[in-house]
């Protein structure tokens, strides 16, 4: 395996602050590095995500950003409170073996909120 230390995913948005609204207040994200045009939230101890200014090259559709938590249904509770776009309310899927819900960024992203039934899901691979 390469020498990875840390993941940073990101993500063209055509409104910075009204994207920020959403990953800081409404998921609850830390800001870590605001460099303007671009701003990194922190999801885990080496996993970030980033959101940049570029409304001429935002494309909702294509990519899906999945946050890993056991509290799926208090999750969705929070974010409903607060507003956010449900795109699939908490269900079980068979298939894939994980408890999971869809919403939707400001700029369209699917964001997955995904329990894995497997806690040791990583290790099996």
């Amino acid at each position: 395996m390469a020498d990875i230390t840390e993941l940073i995913t990101f993500l063209f948005v055509a409104d910075l602050e009204v994207s920020h609204d959403f990953y800081s207040e409404i998921l609850g994200l830390e800001l870590t590095v605001d460099q303007g045009d671009c701003r990194i939230y922190r999801v885990t101890a080496t996993a970030f995500l980033g959101i940049c200014d570029r409304s001429d090259r935002v494309r909702g559709d294509g990519v899906i950003v999945t946050l890993v938590t056991d509290s799926v249904d208090e999750m969705h509770e929070r974010l409903v409170a607060a507003g956010a776009v449900v795109e699939s309310e908490p269900k079980q899927s068979e298939e894939y073996r994980v408890r999971h819900a869809f919403y939707r960024d400001p700029d369209g992203h699917l964001v997955e909120v995904q329990r894995f039934d497997d806690r040791n899901w990583a290790s099996s691979i």
